[in-house]
């Protein structure tokens, strides 16, 4: 027996290295008697040593064909072209040229869109994804179909509902925002404790892009006007958060220009805060093009060489185009440029990439990797749980869901997408690995009969419309399946409206009136649609907004609506009304509300108008119960700067400046008991909202700080802890851009119900008390 165990061990190694060197060494191939030897292919020298050896022995020219997306090679060296263009977002995606499906990998595994499973409001849900697709990307750049460097996530704020990229963002706020960006990006890149990476993740699109195409604007002429104030609170969140938090490999600078200046070219933004404030470690490249767009669309410099010498010496490094291949040797010929701005950018891509092992030779970290761990069952499972995770119950009226199957023997399935498979996974995605459309998924449960009633979620005419009511009319329930699709909202397309496109507001309200049984609404898109003559009808009983949810949303549908899946997702962001839209331009980046000229404000913390459906929002089939078990109620901010006590006057009415104070020995827990008085087990996401006293006029509006998701079985308690940090979670930003901490009572809102006061105070109140 321990004769077979050692064979098959020895078997089992054998199996493993050579996994590990089926695909060609990219460099530092020990075959290669020119090379091998070379101090940059040394794996025992530093990095920093190794990257100062390459650049040393690279000519001009190699240098500049480095700092390319499509890098040439330098066969003298024995290092292999590279395209650093791949794309991740939801899954090992074909959007970008670094990808290639086909062979032993037709596909991979496609998980909900993000605006998906940010309702999840699950940071491990999130963590386990990015650690799925980094695997599926690994074993895909072994078989020499995919790269190493990815350029996801999106962390854009989904600041107007219009926006057609607002699909791949994490939602409308920048709490939320952030933890999925560092969440994620750990999850993709390993959260390994050394300086090694799985693979490298890329945070886009800095900074306050959040406009593709609206009313004759596009993204590429586009001066986003924003205030030192919004930069801070709110566009920025994100972004500093992949740096500081997630230790993300890349960060990429949008199309847009910010306040007069191109977001590639300003080294306010690129070398002095990604890279000196949050301290990158890694590289920053342009939006595809975005340096020829800067030069010939928004005509910021007078010279292609200008745009070269600007961007390179504000922090960029990679180009994804081909525009710095073509100026760059003149730009330094011109002495606009030197080459050490070169050496600079080229030594944080070289970098990043002996970080991944590229420079190791034929012994890479993850070589055993293969086919065999794409699109696995456990994988699968993991893009079902997700879909779960992220529907949304919007409305339950009279608890009619969840249906039972015995009971709707029959269901009319009508809708333009109900028996659709591309629409499911959104865009920036790959080949999935199978489709479960919610037709297929509803099904399995009951019988059900069909009917798109629109030939496309356009629904152009209502010619199907009399075969829907007739197959309602029939069924025991009624189950409508409509929204959006990319057809409607995506990139390079923003929206016009926030209603239902086309007819599919009537195909709702006909086949509902001329249902015999209840009637269910699922709602497919990326942004928030305008449903109240649906939440208004009494005979829709059911709303359910499922956003682009994967591969397997068909399946994850189906468990929700006949209760296997009690729902716990909560809106990433809000619903408003159509009327809305006419009173904020989407070129409009203001986040707070101005009265004076009718500006009503956007996202949930500053915007005061009615919705359709609030931010936070999403039913369960089971009630909780919180309690407050645990946290202070008075703390004690100390100063760290003398100064700073002197001037008591300016710390009463302003605050005190985050960066004057120990923001290390600001932290304290809070336990929340989380009970589920219902008879279902179900989560419960813990929110947890903060108001401050005002400061300048700002700071009084309700904002999310932190949130915990927690399962609980039915009739049982669980205890939640939150962390509480000071210095992020209570602090505001004023309107110079400086986050200060107001003394006074803030009020924590645990949810909807539960609400607890924390008094701030520091030495002045010590001595005036």
């Amino acid at each position: 027996m321990a004769k077979n165990t050692h064979i098959l061990l020895i078997l089992s190694i054998c199996l493993l290295l050579r996994l590990s060197e089926s695909r060609p060494p990219f460099a530092c191939d020990p075959n290669n008697g020119a090379t091998k030897n070379l101090p940059f292919c040394r794996t025992s020298l530093h990095i920093r040593d190794r990257v100062a050896d390459l650049i040393g022995r690279l000519t001009l020219q190699e240098k500049i064909r480095s700092l390319v997306n499509n890098a040439a090679p330098v066969e003298r060296l024995g290092i292999s072209g590279y395209e650093w263009w791949s794309e991740a977002l939801h899954g090992v995606s074909n959007t970008g040229p670094g990808v290639k499906f086909g062979g032993e990998f037709p596909g991979a595994t496609s998980f909900p869109q993000v605006i998906t499973t940010a309702a999840s409001y699950n940071a491990s849900l999130w963590e386990a994804i990015g650690q799925v697709v980094s695997d599926e990307a690994r074993a895909m750049y072994n078989g020499g179909r995919a790269g190493l460097t990815y350029w996801s996530p999106n962390v854009n704020i989904f600041r107007d509902p219009r926006w057609g990229r607002g699909q791949e963002t994490p939602g409308e706020d920048p709490a939320l925002a952030a933890k999925y960006a560092a969440s994620y990006v750990k999850g993709l890149q390993g959260n390994f404790a050394g300086n090694r990476l799985k693979v490298a993740a890329c945070c886009k699109h800095y900074t306050a892009y959040d406009l593709d195409f609206w009313n004759g604007v596009d993204r590429f002429h586009f001066n986003a006007k924003v205030s030192k104030q919004d930069l801070e609170e709110t566009y920025n969140v994100p972004f500093k958060a992949c740096v500081s938090e997630g230790n993300v490999a890349s960060v990429m600078c949008s199309y847009n220009q910010v306040n007069g200046k191109p977001t590639c070219a300003d080294p306010s933004l690129l070398r002095d805060t990604i890279r000196g404030q949050w301290r990158l470690n890694g590289y920053i490249v342009s939006d595809c093009d975005s340096v020829d767009v800067l030069y010939n669309s928004q005509h910021y410099t007078s010279t292609p060489e200008d745009a070269v010498a600007d961007t390179i010496k504000a922090g960029l490094d990679l180009d994804c185009g081909p525009f710095l291949a073509i100026h760059t040797e003149g730009a330094i010929r011109a002495n606009k440029l030197s080459e050490v701005d070169v050496n600079r950018a080229l030594g944080n891509l070289l970098t990043v990439q002996m970080r991944l092992g590229m420079y190791d030779g034929p012994r890479q970290p993850y070589g055993n990797l293969g086919p065999r761990d794409v699109c696995t069952p456990a994988h699968q499972q993991l893009a079902l749980e997700a879909a779960r995770q992220g529907i949304v119950l919007l409305q339950n009226r009279n608890q009619a869901l969840p249906f039972s199957g015995r009971k709707y023997r029959t269901i009319a399935v009508i809708g333009p997408n109900s028996d659709v498979t591309n629409t499911m996974i959104g865009n920036y995605a790959g080949i999935p690995c199978a489709y479960t459309t919610a037709l297929q998924g509803i099904s399995r449960y009951t019988k059900a009969i069909h009917e798109n009633g629109c030939a496309s979620v356009s629904c152009t005419d209502n010619r199907g419309f009399g075969r829907a009511e007739a197959i309602a009319r029939q069924a025991d329930a009624t189950i409508l399946v409509v929204g959006l699709s990319q057809a409607i909202e995506r990139e390079f397309l923003d929206r016009d409206g926030l209603l239902l496109p086309g007819h599919q507001q009537e195909l709702v309200s006909r086949v509902t009136r001329a249902s015999k049984g209840p009637v269910v609404l699922v709602l497919m898109s990326g942004g928030p649609i305008d449903v109240t003559f649906a939440k208004n009808n009494p005979k829709i009983c059911g709303i359910i907004w499922a956003g682009y949810p994967g591969q397997a949303g068909g399946t994850a549908i189906a468990d929700v609506i006949f209760g296997m899946t009690n729902p716990g997702g909560k809106l990433p962001m809000t619903w408003y009304p159509q009327a809305y839209l006419a009173k904020v331009p989407m070129t409009d980046m203001s986040m707070h509300a101005d009265p004076g000229r009718g500006y009503p404000g956007r996202t949930y913390r500053f915007y005061r108008g009615p919705t359709v459906f609030p931010f936070g929002f999403g039913l369960s089939y089971t009630k909780f119960r919180q309690t407050l078990a645990h946290g202070p109620t008075k703390v004690l901010v100390p100063y760290t700067n003398s100064n700073t006590f002197k001037n008591n006057t300016m710390i009463m009415s302003n605050g005190i400046r985050v960066s004057s104070t120990n923001c290390d020995a600001l932290s304290f827990l809070f336990h929340v008991n989380v009970e589920n008085v219902g008879d279902m087990d179900g989560t419960h996401t813990m929110m947890l909202f903060a108001s401050s006293p005002s400061v300048g006029g700002f700071g009084e509006e309700k904002r999310l700080v932190a949130f915990e998701k927690v399962n609980v079985v039915a009739g049982a308690k669980e205890s939640i802890k939150i962390n509480l940090d000071l210095c992020s979670h209570l602090s505001i930003v004023d309107r110079f851009g400086i986050r200060r901490i107001p003394m006074g009572e803030h009020s924590l809102h645990f949810g909807q119900d539960l609400k607890h006061t924390i008094l701030l105070h520091n030495e002045v109140d010590e001595i005036k008390y």
